[in-house]
């Protein structure tokens, strides 16, 4: 199977390249060059984006990410989010039409819902779930969220199969931010579980949804009771256990 990572230079991108290289034929589509073989290309410009895209790609990975200070009043700011997180968007689910690509992965955020968390718990009473209105405290979540439905529009006017994925605090240092941030221990998606996870996301049969991804951590702050149920998703680590095991060592 072929899979092409749109901003795989990023964290995420170079976690899963070098887990899934083994089971799958990657390619990574990136303004950057991480590593051999990367195709240069502007995600937000869609006939560059257009162009770069295998035509014999089975799967789409979207991970564009930017820096970011969450200020409503930085116009700069939005501007550029705008077209990384929503133009960029738009321009892969219909390059994806365009090239008759069966299957979409969004990366999502947790932000979609952060009004209802504080320090990675939840202020329902309760987990998070999918069911929820919802409720962003900065730009990046409401461009998440609309990324979502685009996926969703794509989904029934194509049948092109989507999965959005909210996915929760991925880092290259675990431990280190697990030292630095009480958020982390409960809002941590694992290397192991990202990796999971994004199998579970590529193999499913599902033709549409919207999941949270976190590890199995105590006081997370999401369900992933229908991440799964319906991908199948078996989390196998959670952040006291990384911090046990770090202990031992």
């Amino acid at each position: 199977m072929k899979i092409t990572i749109i901003g795989g230079c990023g964290v995420i991108g170079r976690i899963l390249t070098k887990a899934l290289s083994s089971e799958y034929e990657i390619t990574i589509i990136d303004q950057t060059s991480c590593l051999k073989g990367v195709i240069l290309a502007d995600a937000t410009n869609e006939q560059e984006l257009y162009e770069a895209i295998p035509r014999d790609t089975d799967v789409i990975i979207h991970l564009l990410n930017m820096e970011m200070t969450h200020d409503v009043m930085n116009r700069e700011e939005f501007e550029k989010m705008s077209d990384i997180f929503w133009r960029s968007s738009y321009s892969m689910f219909r390059s994806a039409a365009r090239l008759g690509i069966r299957k979409v992965i969004f990366a999502s955020s947790n932000h979609v819902t952060d009004r209802y968390e504080k320090d990675g718990r939840s202020l329902l009473g309760r987990h998070m779930t999918t069911d929820d209105v919802p409720a962003t405290k900065n730009v990046y979540g409401i461009l998440k969220f609309a990324s979502e439905q685009l996926g969703r529009l794509f989904h029934d006017q194509t049948g092109m199969s989507v999965i959005n994925l909210r996915i929760g605090t991925v880092v290259t240092d675990e431990m280190e931010a697990l030292h630095e941030k009480e958020r982390t221990k409960r809002t941590l998606l694992s290397h192991e579980d990202l990796v999971g996870i994004i199998k579970a996301a590529i193999e499913t049969a599902v033709p549409f949804g919207t999941y949270y991804a976190v590890s199995e951590n105590e006081e997370k702050p999401w369900s992933t009771e229908n991440t799964k149920q319906e991908l199948g998703y078996k989390p196998h680590k959670n952040t006291t256990e990384i911090l046990e095991e770090n202990d031992q060592a």
